[in-house]
């Protein structure tokens, strides 16, 4: 595993240092579906040379950035866990379903060569986007989730939340899995269910509240709480990017405005209750389908966001048989990414298009991005089924019975 790894991380430092010293640099940082306001290196180094204004930057990153000039983009890894055949917990038609030992080996491999070389990273990288550093933090977080570490998982979280809010919502598949490596069950009628909440609530909020407090000791003033937070919440930004919010805030009338940032803002954290809820037991897939579901509403996103969420898909490569779409979405969103800098190019430059053939691409971007989540979210419930009930369904009668979810 050691050799494979090392060649992969020289191959991915390499193209990154290769395409750095290239004329493609200059041009991959001004790329809108590569860096956001809230990501692009130029406005952050903007707050990083003054000191005193942060722009739309966290203090305690400029700060870090007084120490760090050069970026360097941290990558991870995900630890091979322990698997044991138990055959008797399922029926026998379902042996082929449960993932070997040697399966499972390969998968940090795999999981680190998604990230290390996605298109989409190596761009973010590039452009110098600080996204990489907010990868970098929630990977931290699922890596102290998973080891079982409540206080670095609610420290990480806590700078994931502090670097843009919607992070937040990965707080309860952190609770549900820390309390299923400790034997809690989720029972609201359980004095340790509501005690171990009030743990890790108290770590969570204990962290950020000294983070808020620290960050206001260096700059003296609350004048990055709105230049940041409400930034990001308020959108006042309509620079087009890959996401739902910018052409529809462009259009909207001053008097709605409001009314629709709450409804379109509310969808990150709207979902977050009835996946809890059905995915109280699996915890781990429910990090995944927060991850894209932030990565596909969030105000301001990049390609850097998707690319993390993707870096999950080898770990439930044993759900492909029940993938529906993934042929047609994989092209579709091969199509849209290759589209963008075309039809960006004939709006702003050849001025033979407008905002609508841009916005079209956009949605249908994201379209594609849930067909892929709403894909893996069936498959992962089917096999499940299985599990329970059996791979070859039958009828009374004894003939082969066919699954309809609803």
């Amino acid at each position: 595993m050691a050799a494979p790894l090392t060649l992969l991380l020289i191959l991915a430092v390499t193209i990154r240092a290769a395409l750095f010293r290239s004329n493609l640099a200059e041009l991959i940082a001004e790329r809108v579906e590569v860096v956001s306001p809230i990501t692009a290196w130029k406005r952050g180094k903007r707050g990083f040379d003054s000191g005193a204004d942060p722009g739309l930057v966290t203090p305690l990153i400029i700060y870090l950035f007084h120490f760090v000039v050069d970026y360097a983009e941290i990558t991870f890894m995900f630890r091979k866990q322990k698997f044991a055949l138990e055959a008797d917990r399922y029926p026998l038609d379902c042996l082929e379903l449960i993932r070997s030992p040697k399966e499972m080996y390969y998968i940090p491999l795999k999981v680190a060569m998604f990230y290390l070389l996605n298109p989409f990273t190596i761009l973010s990288c590039v452009a110098k986007s600080t996204c990489g550093l907010n990868n970098a933090v929630v990977a931290l977080f699922i890596l102290s989730t998973i080891k079982g570490n409540a206080l670095l998982s609610a420290i990480f979280l806590c700078l994931a939340t502090y670097q843009s809010i919607y992070p937040l919502t990965l707080c309860a598949p952190a609770m549900l899995y820390l309390m299923q490596r400790q034997y809690i069950p989720v029972n609201f009628r359980r004095a340790s269910f509501w005690w171990f909440i009030a743990q890790y609530l108290f770590m969570y909020l204990g962290s950020l509240f000294v983070l808020i407090c620290l960050s206001f000791f260096l700059l003296g003033s609350w004048d990055y709480m709105p230049s940041v937070y409400g930034f990001i919440l308020s959108v006042p930004d309509l620079t087009p990017n890959i996401g739902l919010f910018w052409y529809f805030f462009a259009e909207m009338f001053e008097h709605f405005r409001l009314f629709f940032l709450c409804v379109f803002q509310i969808n990150v954290f709207f979902y977050t209750i009835p996946l809890s809820v059905k995915l109280k037991e699996h915890p781990v897939f429910l990090i995944f389908m927060q991850l894209a579901v932030i990565s596909i509403f969030k105000s301001y996103p990049t390609v850097g966001d998707i690319a993390l969420y993707m870096a999950f898909l080898p770990v439930w490569s044993h759900l492909h048989r029940f993938l529906r779409n993934i042929f047609l979405v994989s092209c579709v969103l091969l199509a849209c990414s290759t589209l963008f800098p075309v039809l960006w190019h004939l709006w702003i430059y050849a001025g033979s298009a407008n905002s609508n053939f841009y916005y079209a691409i956009t949605l249908l971007f994201n379209v594609a991005q849930i067909l892929l989540v709403s894909d893996y979210f069936y498959a992962f419930l089917r096999r499940e089924h299985h599990l329970t009930y059996g791979l070859y369904l039958k009828r009374k009668d004894g003939s082969e019975a066919t699954l309809v979810l609803k």
